[in-house]
């Protein structure tokens, strides 16, 4: 029995890592945060198409109006956002590198938010404001290229 025990073992390989054991504790946090977000886009949606006001605001963009250029763009965020959570959590060989590609949309859409929106969006002055996601956005992106080697082998 042994010998058998230790050929299913062998094929099955139980003694390897799960890859969520790859993430820190505040990225499966900000995972069931997004899983979450992404379950309520439907719902802004119905709010746009009746008419009615729904709060929408990531990286800077904002919008009361999910049934618009922003509103959508913001939505496809969000839609990103979980998707990129799902694969995470359920350790889709995939979702790391999307995870990548997540993050440094988010970097370079705040960055313009903070930096260039400012200048084009000139109403009563220069009006600068930094953006808090950037201190979540970058440790997040660190990790994700750090763990990829690790996550795409296991």
């Amino acid at each position: 029995m042994n010998e058998n025990q230790e050929i299913l073992d062998g094929q099955l390989d139980i003694s390897s890592k799960r890859r969520r054991a790859l993430l820190p504790v505040w990225i499966k946090i900000f995972t069931w945060i997004f899983m979450i977000t992404a379950l309520i886009i439907p719902i802004g949606v119905i709010f746009g198409l009746i008419g009615m006001p729904f709060n929408l605001g990531l990286y800077g963009l904002e919008t009361m109006a999910p049934i618009s250029l922003t509103g959508a763009i913001i939505l496809a965020l969000f839609a990103l956002k979980g998707v990129v959570a799902y694969g995470l959590w359920t350790e889709r060989k995939w979702a790391v590198n999307l995870a990548i590609v997540d993050g440094i949309l988010g970097l370079v859409i705040c960055t313009l938010m903070m930096v260039v929106m400012p200048f084009l969006l000139d109403k009563g002055g220069f009006r600068f404001s930094f953006r808090l996601e950037l201190f979540a956005l970058i440790p997040y992106v660190i990790k994700m290229f750090r763990v990829r080697p690790e996550w795409i082998q296991g």
